[in-house]
């Protein structure tokens, strides 16, 4: 049996919320898990604990290997099962290493601006 596929997303971001539940990953990924950046676990701790802020992108995490920001979005590209959708478009358009290292920031941007006009406060901002 392979390793679970933990996706840590920011819950409160519509943008990232949605993205996480249009993906359509390939069955020989194994196990998905799919964690709010926002609640108490135990992989999200230790991705804070080693450095990685949340803020600045969600994560995938499998068998102790950690991919950030674009690169998570690069990988989730990779296994994502090609479709007719806008999703598969942006998974075709984020495989490419480059762009999705252009795109995210942008992509970030747009999370921040949604979380302000939601009025929610950063994950870092969040924390007791």
């Amino acid at each position: 049996m392979s390793e679970p596929v933990y996706i840590i997303y920011d819950g409160e971001c519509p943008f990232c919320s949605a993205y996480v539940r249009m993906l359509r990953l390939r069955a020989a990924i194994g196990d998905v898990i799919l964690l709010d950046a926002r609640e108490p676990h135990p992989v999200v701790e230790e991705l804070k604990q080693s450095g990685i802020d949340l803020d600045e992108g969600m994560a995938v995490s499998i068998g102790g290997r950690v991919f950030h920001g674009a690169a998570a979005i690069r990988w989730l590209s990779l296994m994502t099962t090609p479709s007719a959708t806008v999703n598969g478009l942006f998974a075709w358009l984020m495989r490419n290493e480059t762009l999705s290292r252009i795109a995210y920031p942008v992509l970030r941007a747009g999370r921040n601006l949604a979380l302000r006009l939601k009025g929610t406060d950063r994950i870092s901002s969040a924390e007791p």
